[in-house]
Parts: structure tokens; sequence; C-alpha cells
């Protein structure tokens, strides 16, 4: 594993992350530049416009911490430099950690054990950008088309119900397949699983009953850090 830990923080992967988090940054700053200029033309005053910025920075604070919490598992796998590609340019903690489980199996080892070497990080990396790759392509060319189908469905008597189903069973589906992968290890991994899972589903539901958006943010972050806790000390 030490190799491929080398590999994953060596001298060309952190000039390959800096630079697409250099582009990331120069694009945030023109897009604010440029919303600048039109809230102008929309009749925004500069004090409105601060005040819309300042309330963007701040509502950016708890899903970014939830999500440090994740990325921080992550670094230990992975390295430094692509987790910081990979989360500064998609933001999805959870998606990041998705496939690099599948590509660490998919090249007969488990993420950080036993058989973890320069293959398997490689193997990771295209994993990864592949991933991502497809997603801004498919939102570039086939966004149009997805809100036309979904506006056809969504007329029927059921659409909004079954568009619900299909993006249930697809997340389900997915994270199924990695936690039932581990279930059959033993019954620790059963225990943390359902401690994850109970925390899970009572932040959702406080966050829905008291109407805590930042709760349902952290959820992801909270079944982690409790379950980790949970097994550490308890089991």
């Amino acid at each position: 594993m030490q190799q491929a830990m080398d590999l994953a923080n060596s001298s060309m992967m952190w000039i390959v992350a800096s630079l697409v988090i250099g582009i990331v940054i120069f694009q945030s700053i023109k897009f604010i530049q440029l919303a600048s200029k039109t809230s102008i033309d929309v009749g925004m005053s500069k004090k409105e416009v601060r005040s819309a910025l300042k309330t963007g920075a701040i509502a950016a604070i708890g899903p970014s911490i939830a999500i440090v919490i994740v990325a921080i598992s992550l670094i230990a796998f992975l390295g430094n430099p692509l987790t910081l590609l990979r989360i500064g340019v998609i933001g999805s903690a959870p998606i990041e950690s998705v496939g690099a489980s599948f590509a660490s199996e998919a090249s007969g080892a488990s993420l950080g054990g036993e058989g973890y070497n320069e293959m398997v990080i490689t193997a990771i990396v295209w994993t990864l950008c592949l991933g991502g790759m497809g997603w801004l392509l498919f939102t570039a060319l086939f966004t149009k088309s997805l809100d036309n189908m979904e506006k056809k469905i969504n007329k029927g008597k059921k659409g909004k119900q079954i568009m619900g189903v299909v993006a249930t069973a697809a997340i389900v589906a997915a994270f199924g397949n990695l936690v039932s992968a581990e279930l059959i290890k033993g019954l620790a991994p059963i225990v943390v699983a359902v401690i994850a899972g109970a925390t899970m589903i009572i932040s959702t539901k406080l966050s829905e009953r008291f109407q805590v958006s930042w709760l349902r943010e952290w959820s992801l972050g909270l079944s982690i850090l409790i379950s980790l806790c949970f097994g550490y000390f308890f089991i």
C-alpha cells in the first residue's frame, strides 16, 4: 500500500490537481463578476448583491464541513491531491467513495487493504475521472431533452411517483451493493451498518420535522462519524 500512496501523493499528482483547482477558482471569480454586472440590469443594489454573496458563502459552510468529514476518510486511501481534485470539482464525497470502492474491487483488492498497489490506485483515478466526465458530457448534451422528458412524465397521474421510485431505486441499489459485501464478513460490520442506517433515518426525520435543512446535509457525515465511533469503542 505504501507504494500506491507514494504515487497518489507524488509531485505530478499535486501539479495536475493544482491546475484543475486553479481553473475552478478562476471560474468562480468570473461567475461572481458577471453576476455583479448583471445585477444592475435586474435592478439590484450593491448592498443586495453583497448580502446575496454573504448569504451564499455562509450557506456553503454547512454542506462543506459535512463533505470534509467524508473526504478525510478518502485521504487515507486516495492521497491528498486526488481527494482535493475530485472533491473540489465534483463536490460529492459519497459518489467518489462509491467509485473508489468499485474500482478497487474490480482490480481484485479492497480499498486500502491487501493488494492495494499502484495498479489499483491508477484504476481508481481512471474510474473517478471517467465517471465525472460522463456526468459533464451527459449534462451538456441531454439536459434539455431530460427536462422535456420529465415534464411529459409529470403530466401523468402518477408521474411524480414514478420519478421518485426510479431515483430512489437507483441509489438504494448502488449503496446496497456496497453494504451487502460488508455484511457477510461478520457481526461487527452488521452492527455498524445498522447504527449508520439508524443515524441516517433519525437525522432525516428530525430535519423534516423541525425544518432543519443543515441537518439533512450533515446526515451522511454524522452517520459515518457515529458508526465509526460506535465500532471503535464498543465492538
